[in-house]
């Protein structure tokens, strides 16, 4: 049986509505632009087959950014999980975290170091997993990641002086 507190949910990460609406819509103009050119002003075919393919994959990242900023991120005592239930890091996982100006991190977000690695994943906008790094941010505001990253770093330290 799981203690109730280790389901508490600590903090949470949400896409700002104003972000949302400024990515989704220029990834959509961009790859309906693109296709536009590709059709009304049709450069060589290899050309234009290539502008139509990046204006169709231009439309599924934005889609794909849509429907993953709908989802919120969750930090309990356990685990870093989004709002469809997908796990994204366990907090016994964490060995680090990367908040600096100059860390490779996603826009105000932060960056995890994890022990093992774990799946590459990828929700635009969002967070991303690859190996033993997790990138957490994007189209989130400063504030909530910020916090995050802090309950986080403080559950580290607790776990070093143990």
């Amino acid at each position: 049986m799981q203690d109730d507190s280790d389901t508490d949910v600590l903090a949470t990460v949400k896409a700002s509505a104003g972000r949302r609406f400024l990515g989704i819509g220029l990834l959509s103009v961009l790859g309906v632009l693109v296709i536009y050119v590709a059709i009304a002003s049709p450069p060589s075919f290899g050309w234009q087959i290539f502008l139509v393919a990046l204006g169709i994959t231009a439309l599924l990242v934005a889609d794909a950014m849509r429907r993953s900023t709908a989802h919120v991120l969750e930090l309990t005592r356990t685990e870093l999980r989004d709002s469809g239930g997908v796990v994204i890091a366990d907090v016994a996982e964490i060995t680090g975290i990367d908040r600096g100006a100059f860390a490779f991190k996603p826009s105000n977000g932060f960056l995890l170091r994890l022990k093992n690695a774990g799946p590459r994943n990828w929700r635009p906008g969002l967070w991303w997993r690859v190996g033993r790094r997790v990138g957490v941010g994007g189209m989130t505001p400063g504030r909530q990641t910020k916090y995050m990253a802090e309950i986080i770093a403080v559950m580290l330290a607790e776990r070093e002086a143990d």
